[in-house]
């Protein structure tokens, strides 16, 4: 026999969590935020007064398949912070070169504009 407690706090559980939604966070551009500034799109990624470490010097692993990439590590932002974003195989794209990540220096503040595929 299932006791009135049980029911009771099954009850409450679920009502405690039908209250939650679980959503994706929308990410605004162009404000201040945990130390940087987010632009609109199209622009740099990040804008921030701190300087990135040096690179890690990453392993690179043995070549999973036949015309794999290798899209190198790079430092990122993340909670008001850097955060080393690990290296990985991608697939290549015929016609096309991985542009890596990379910071700017322009009058002492440091811009992160984002790696992508171009035209050769």
């Amino acid at each position: 026999m299932i006791k009135p407690k049980t029911v009771a706090a099954a009850a409450l559980c679920a009502l405690a969590l039908s209250a939650c939604v679980v959503a994706p966070y929308p990410r605004q551009t162009g404000y201040y935020a945990q130390g940087g500034y987010y632009p609109e799109a199209g622009g740099p990624v990040v804008v921030t007064d701190v300087a990135p470490p040096p690179p890690y010097a990453e392993v690179v692993p043995a070549i999973p398949f036949a015309g794999a990439v290798w899209v190198g590590g790079y430092w990122g932002w993340s909670g008001g912070r850097h955060t080393w974003v690990g290296g990985h195989w991608d697939h290549g794209r015929p016609g096309y070169v991985w542009n890596p990540h990379r910071w700017e220096n322009r009058g002492g503040r440091w811009y992160l504009h984002n790696g992508g595929w171009g035209r050769r």
